[in-house]
């Protein structure tokens, strides 16, 4: 009899765990079919995202990552108001090793100053103005010296609904933070206090957004990495898998990418692989490169682009070295 109920115990469990794991599957391929703009997801692309889809529902897998080259992912976060999607609030790299698992999160200061591809010289959040996600990508490529294989693409809309999918997210908030913003009617205020505090979406975006006191986009920037730290490490927890399904509907209508649903699901193969709590979170460039440059009567953040492509390269030959001693 004790056999009999253990057997049964068993069997039970594991149709659960299959279950989870088909609509885990199945949900990734709907959003990536739903998010993604590139020419690739047509036709070819989608025929073999609805193979993995019927692989989903019979034999219960997801594809895995073939590659063995990093893959650098641009994130872009826009400061879309009404009308207006032509600012580009963040800039950062997400760099995956699939080899040694290990990840780097760069964040690119907006007013470096850099070579915009056809339009001279500015500063980066510029390039998002003259040519959206595409330029955005070569400027940033051409800084660092690294190839950007893939962007992706959010504004506030997107980042509020990631954060209350979750069900929020534990920051300790450093110091209070205020900042009142008439031209937009006071969408915007910031008005934080210091403190462990459980956030929802709208409370988040005031802690990513704030950079109203002397350190500005610095520490601004270094909020941003931390932030999506946390919401890395809550997305791998075995509390949100249950989830998956809806926080994917929720961000869908927010996000834009030019990965084809095919990479997509095999990212997330790989993501759930990652490394996330020995992530590496930089500030590019590093404050040891950083002049500040008079440009116009304006002042802007000068860079010598050849030391700054040297420093990226030995962060990731560091990678290398370590891999090998392992």
């Amino acid at each position: 009899m004790k056999k009999k109920w253990l057997k049964l115990t068993l069997l039970t469990f594991s149709i659960g765990i299959l279950a989870v794991i088909s609509i885990y599957a199945y949900s990734i391929i709907k959003f990536s079919n739903a998010i993604s703009t590139t020419a690739a997801s047509t036709a070819a692309d989608r025929s073999s995202a609805a193979d993995s889809s019927s692989s989903a529902e019979e034999n219960v897998t997801i594809p895995k990552w073939e590659g063995k080259e990093r893959v650098n992912v641009l994130i872009l976060g826009g400061d879309s108001r009404g009308d207006d999607a032509g600012r580009s609030d963040s800039v950062m790299v997400l760099s995956i090793d699939p080899s040694s698992k290990k990840v780097h999160l760069f964040s690119v200061l907006r007013d470096t100053y850099v070579d915009i591809p056809g339009h001279g010289r500015g500063r980066l959040n510029a390039a998002f103005a003259y040519g959206g996600t595409e330029l955005t990508r070569q400027t940033v490529s051409k800084l660092l010296g690294i190839t950007i294989h893939n962007y992706i693409y959010t504004d506030f809309n997107g980042f509020i609904s990631l954060v209350d999918a979750l069900g929020g997210v534990d920051i300790e908030v450093e110091k209070d933070m205020y900042y009142t913003d008439s031209a937009d009617k006071h969408m915007y205020d910031i008005d934080l206090k210091s403190g462990l505090q459980h956030m929802d979406g709208k409370t988040a975006l005031q802690y990513v957004r704030f950079r109203h006191d002397a350190t500005s986009d610095f520490s601004r920037t270094e909020r941003q990495r931390n932030f999506l730290t946390q919401v890395a490490n809550k997305m791998q927890s075995t509390s949100t898998i249950f989830k998956i399904p809806g926080i994917l509907n929720a961000i869908a209508p927010y996000i834009q990418t030019d990965l084809s649903p095919t990479q997509m699901l095999k990212l997330a193969s790989l993501g759930m692989d990652l490394d996330v709590k020995g992530m590496d979170r930089q500030q590019l460039p590093p404050y040891s490169l950083l002049k500040n440059e008079v440009v116009g009567g304006a002042q802007v953040l000068g860079v010598n682009k050849k030391s700054l492509q040297q420093y990226v390269q030995q962060v990731f030959e560091k990678d290398a070295a370590e891999e090998k001693q392992q």
